[in-house]
């Protein structure tokens, strides 16, 4: 897969399940067995905005060439990805979160980024592309 589609289909997933969670944030909570509640409502459009704004960022960033900039990008949603994977597993395992069927997709869709993530950060030579001024040491 090319590494624009692979960000393409990422950018339409955060975009999706932002706008869920910002316009709809009752219908993920129920999805996870999370009682329903205000707080738990702003916290979730807090998530949705979020995502929205990272999806718009990846879209934009799709089809740019190899830079600091992009390495950093993909490190950050290494980060996020995996954040969120072991957020999810540990509310999932404290009682927070209570139907497996809320954590299982999610927890592969974690996976499988982690995975993307990782292998087209494999696959960028930073150091052979940039101008020499822009190197690291």
């Amino acid at each position: 897969m090319k590494r624009s589609i692979f960000l393409t289909i990422v950018a339409c997933i955060a975009f999706t399940i932002g706008c869920v969670a910002l316009f709809f944030p009752s219908v993920l909570l129920e999805s996870k067995g999370i009682i329903n509640n205000p707080p738990a409502n702003v916290w979730m459009s807090e998530v949705g905005i979020l995502l929205i704004a990272i999806g718009i960022l990846i879209f934009l960033i799709r089809k740019e060439e190899n830079s600091l900039a992009l390495k950093a990008i993909f490190v950050s949603n290494i980060i996020i990805q995996s954040g969120l994977l072991g957020i999810e597993l540990l509310a999932y395992r404290n009682g927070i979160i209570t139907e497996v069927s809320g954590i299982i997709p999610n927890c592969i869709l974690h996976l499988i980024l982690i995975l993307g993530f990782i292998l087209f950060l494999s696959k960028m030579n930073i150091e052979k592309e940039l101008p020499e001024k822009q190197k690291t040491t």
